[in-house]
């Protein structure tokens, strides 16, 4: 217990007092207190003069009473947000092995570029004659996005992957809408992202979910079995969440096709095969791209996330406002598309801050430097999957795309679960990989090291997990029950953490003054 009553680091998990400290504090390993624990009730950082409103002023909206938030100096404030931001790990400070999130470095050109005031200052409302850098920058970004996927057309203005999913299937549903053919159901791989189903839903179609075969790719002979006139679309995620390119991706467009139904394709995997893969060529009819993942900052670290969305000629004429056109020498948007169903995504045009960051990238890498970027992608993945095949288990034959994704086979009877080694590999300085996703493989641990890491750091990675599966496998539990052990805390209920947070706080009662 530190000063505050609390358990603190390592008496957490095994209990040892020995090592304790009067703070809570572990050398630079700070014990930072919540804020509201800090002692600032009834004080303020900031002296301001009295409002001098009457009570009945602004419809007796004027505050008597305390707000519920504790006072700070300014030096408080800084040193506690400091403090905190010490214990976030990040990928500045090494490899970040989410699977399916494509945490890779940003570079910080693109962060200076999108700095600049006549990108970062700009206002949505300007006339757009005092903004047609910033249309360019757009109208440029489109010209990339869809020579890069081979598609005809880009509605930009979707600002997340899932928002992008949100944007394709109502444009599906005009579509289909337009020729007077109302279809009811949606069909999704079990190796999809769980956004693609629950968008569906959303959308108003029952969802249809399609098996995986053993080699963890789509069943074709299922989906065929599902396929119907009732059937809007069919979504796929390639390469899947299996860390797998869809080997019979052209077969499936083109039974989807025969249906009568669309083709949509969750990109958020475009990363694995940016510049070697253009999906117009493999029959997509829609997908979405996260910029955030691709093309840098990654997964909305650092600033917001975007996800346009490229379409086929078949569903161009209902994408929604606004998009850019060239008129002369000038850009202008188009606002209002005739015959279209669908209305605008977002108020106004679109994450500007992540176009000019996902097109500094594009710009400094080039064809060549991007197509580098999804074979280097590769190549890293499967250095992980072959170096660990021997103390892991790899959960499919054969070379995987761009995450190497591994079960709990390797753990049988060893008494340590998926959560356990992904707690124990915090100790050993690394944020976990994905836990228990896709959910088609038991106890999976998804890694993606994306193609920003050396081999240096990519052997220091492998060297933790050989580590740990062969303790694992050597009936060291003690290691693995009480991780993490190194951490600022403990390992949490997480399961009452999410099922009864604390959304209150009340003020402490006034210390007792000392006798």
């Amino acid at each position: 217990m530190n000063r505050q009553g609390r358990p603190t680091g390592p008496s957490v998990s095994t209990g040892d007092t020995a090592g304790a400290t009067w703070t809570g504090n572990k050398a630079l390993a700070l014990d930072e207190k919540l804020l509201f624990e800090l002692d600032g009730w009834g004080r303020t950082g900031v002296d301001l003069p009295d409002d001098g409103l009457d009570a009945d002023c602004l419809g007796g909206l004027n505050r008597n009473k305390p707000i519920g938030l504790p006072g700070l100096s300014e030096p408080q404030a800084v040193r506690h947000y400091t403090r905190l931001s010490r214990k976030n790990y990040a990928i500045d400070m090494g490899l970040f092995p989410l699977g399916s999130c494509t945490m890779k470095h940003n570079p910080r050109l693109n962060e200076k570029i999108a700095g600049l005031a006549g990108f970062a200052d700009i206002h949505p409302l300007q006339p757009v004659s005092t903004v047609q850098g910033a249309l360019e920058v757009m109208e440029q970004l489109a010209y990339w996005l869809t020579t890069l996927t081979g598609m005809p057309g880009v509605a930009l203005s979707p600002k997340a992957g899932a928002h992008g999913e949100l944007c394709g299937l109502m444009v599906i549903r005009a579509a289909l809408e337009a020729r007077g053919d109302a279809r009811s159901r949606v069909l999704v791989p079990e190796s999809a992202h769980g956004t693609n189903p629950a968008t569906a839903a959303l959308c108003g179609y029952t969802v249809d979910s399609i098996p995986a075969t053993p080699a963890g790719r789509v069943d074709v002979d299922a989906m065929v079995a599902k396929l119907g006139p009732d059937v809007a679309a069919l979504m796929l995620t390639n390469p899947n969440t299996c860390g797998l390119f869809e080997s019979d991706i052209i077969e499936i467009a083109e039974k989807v096709h025969a249906a009568g139904a669309f083709f949509y394709c969750d990109g958020a995997n475009f990363n694995a095969i940016v510049g070697k893969v253009r999906p117009g060529d493999l029959g997509i009819d829609a997908m979405h791209i996260n910029l955030h993942k691709t093309f840098s900052t990654p997964h909305g670290g650092g600033g917001p996330g975007a996800g346009p969305v490229v379409f086929s000629d078949a569903l161009m004429p209902f994408i929604p406002p606004a998009y850019v056109v060239r008129e002369g020498l000038d850009l202008r948007l188009v606002e209002d598309v005739p015959h279209a169903q669908v209305g605008r995504m977002t108020a106004f045009h679109g994450q500007m801050g992540m176009f000019v960051r996902a097109l500094t990238y594009m710009l400094s890498h080039g064809g060549d430097g991007l197509r580098q970027v999804a074979e280097d992608a590769v190549l890293n993945a499967n250095y992980i999957r072959e170096s660990l095949k021997d103390v892991m288990t790899p959960s499919f034959d054969g070379p995987c795309m761009h995450e190497a994704l591994f079960d709990d086979r390797f753990l049988k009877d060893t008494g340590v679960s998926t959560l356990d080694f992904a707690k124990a590999l915090i100790d050993e300085g690394y944020h976990p990989m994905t836990m228990y996703f896709p959910l088609v493989v038991h106890g999976a641990m998804l890694v993606e090291p994306t193609e920003t890491e050396s081999k240096e750091s990519l052997d220091d990675f492998i060297g933790a997990m050989r580590s740990l599966a062969l303790a694992a496998k050597a009936g060291d539990t003690e290691r693995f029950a009480s991780a993490p052990r190194f951490a600022p805390v403990g390992r949490l209920d997480e399961t009452r953490a999410a099922r009864t947070p604390i959304l209150t706080w009340q003020e402490p009662e006034p210390k007792a003054a000392a006798e």
